[in-house]
């Protein structure tokens, strides 16, 4: 039966009446969140844009800072605490006596005294390092010689604006040049890193032309740096140049103390408050590991990478993981070669 005209004009009544406060409901919306359109009603292509808009510029991180304090500091680290070349990532196999069954995607083990490679993948590729850069940062800040209780203030040129990193480093903040170098190891300061080269005789000019004539000396030829932070990725190397860099860190005492101190804490100048800092491998705090020189890395290029110095089942070891798909999968790989030298016949032989 067919409906009659008064019971449909009823019916479009109701419907339009119900549409009503829905259409208010939208358009009050649609003005909440809108930033430009003020008394103007936004059209189909204005949203689109937005949309747009949004997609194609992400919002930039703000750059989280705490500000902090003066006072001198007494206190000593913590040490006693125990878009060059891309390797393509590889599903990790199963351990087994011949290999260590790491995530990583270029790595290589050798044995600090003798140069016997244990165990390599990638060896020869050339990859960004990201902030194992800052182990050259430190040698080359020692090897000028320069004054480490000379006063050393973070200014605007060391805040990051390639990558818009945080840092808990205000600006203003004044730590002694052994502090700074100290963060840049240990925390993996980025402010702390940029200050050294700011400060050196020369500036960052010079300063990275010694990280690059440092790296020719040690015979790291596949190795180009660029900056003191490994921000940058045209920071690159290898890991068989990289063991280089790390067996020459570990002689300096200063590196080997710093970058494996699990903590340290200091009044700021800025505001008063006790600032607390950590290092950015945990491994540093276990009984279970005997560290002599430890350094972490990340940016997106280069993935999570970590280099070790460390001694196990009486042999000291460098090893060098690079490119990883996680910070917990590069300390998880360290774990497992370790487990590997302790337990492989065949990594015990190659270890000698």
């Amino acid at each position: 039966m067919k409906p009659s005209i008064p019971g449909l004009c009823a019916l479009l009544t109701a419907l339009s009446l119900a549409a009503v406060p829905m259409a208010e409901a939208a358009t009050q919306h649609a003005e909440s969140t809108s930033k430009t359109a003020k008394s103007k009603p936004v059209g189909k292509q204005t949203v689109a844009k937005n949309q747009q808009k949004k997609t194609a510029q992400p919002k930039k991180p703000t750059i989280k800072v705490t500000v902090r304090k003066k006072g001198t500091v007494s206190s000593q680290a913590i040490a006693n605490a125990r878009q060059e070349v891309r390797v393509s990532r590889a599903v990790a196999l199963p351990s087994t006596l011949e290999r260590p069954g790491v995530q990583s995607s270029a790595v290589l083990v050798v044995n600090e005294q003798s140069g016997e490679v244990i165990y390599e993948k990638n060896a020869d590729a050339q990859v960004p390092i990201a902030s194992i850069t800052k182990l050259m940062t430190a040698m080359v800040t020692l090897d000028a010689r320069l004054p480490m209780n000379e006063l050393i203030t973070i200014s605007d040129d060391d805040v990051d604006m390639l990558k818009h990193t945080s840092s808990r480093l205000t600006v203003g903040t004044s730590l002694t040049r052994a502090e700074v170098l100290l963060l840049a190891l240990m925390s993996s300061e980025n402010r702390a890193a940029a200050a050294l080269s700011r400060t050196y005789p020369g500036g960052r000019d010079a300063f990275v032309r010694k990280m690059n004539e440092k790296a020719q000396q040690l015979g790291m030829r596949g190795s180009r740096f660029y900056d003191s932070t490994g921000l940058t990725p045209s920071n690159v190397s290898t890991p068989r140049d990289l063991v280089q860099m790390v067996k020459a860190a570990h002689h300096y005492p200063e590196i080997h103390q710093f970058s494996t101190s699990s903590e340290y804490r200091f009044i700021s100048n800025r505001n008063g408050r006790e600032m607390i800092y950590r290092n950015t491998n945990p491994l540093v705090k276990s009984d279970e590991w005997n560290i002599g020189l430890s350094k972490t890395g990340f940016i997106n290029e280069a993935g999570h990478c970590i280099v070790l110095q460390a001694t196990i089942e009486g042999t000291p070891v460098v090893m060098i993981l690079m490119d990883s798909q996680g910070s917990y999968t590069r300390i998880g790989d360290a774990n497992r070669v370790k487990k590997w030298l302790e337990t492989s016949p065949y990594a015990k032989l190659r270890a000698g």
